[in-house]
């Protein structure tokens, strides 16, 4: 079984910055080998794919989060970050990492970020 651990989130002004953290543990085979990717899901609305790190090295964004999302990752540790910067209040979601994949690993708990004045 894969345990997937969200961190980092938080209230945020607009114009803030958070970086969340997604440790993952367990039957973990050959991380370094996965595309891996942060979703979102905001109140009343669908769970979506914001970034994505791939195995080759390469990353893909969100247009609501291009130029202003970073993810990266460190295989030696298992885990993947998102640098969010100049943060909207439309950014406001319970975020979640997970396989860039069609067989995903069970969800984390996620973590909360608000962006409020």
């Amino acid at each position: 079984q894969v345990q997937l651990v969200e961190s980092g989130g938080g209230l945020v002004q607009p114009g803030g910055s958070l970086r969340l953290s997604c440790a993952a543990s367990g039957s973990i085979f050959r991380f370094y080998a996965m595309a891996m990717g942060w979703y979102r899901q905001a109140p009343g609305k669908q769970r979506e794919l914001v970034a994505v790190s791939t195995s080759g090295g390469s990353t893909n964004y969100a247009d609501s989060v291009k130029g202003r999302f970073t993810i990266s990752r460190d295989n030696a540790k298992n885990t993947v970050y998102l640098q969010m910067n100049s943060l909207k209040p439309e950014d406001t979601a319970v975020y979640y990492c997970n396989k860039e994949s069609s067989t995903l690993y069970p969800w984390g708990q996620g973590t909360q970020v608000t962006v409020s004045s």
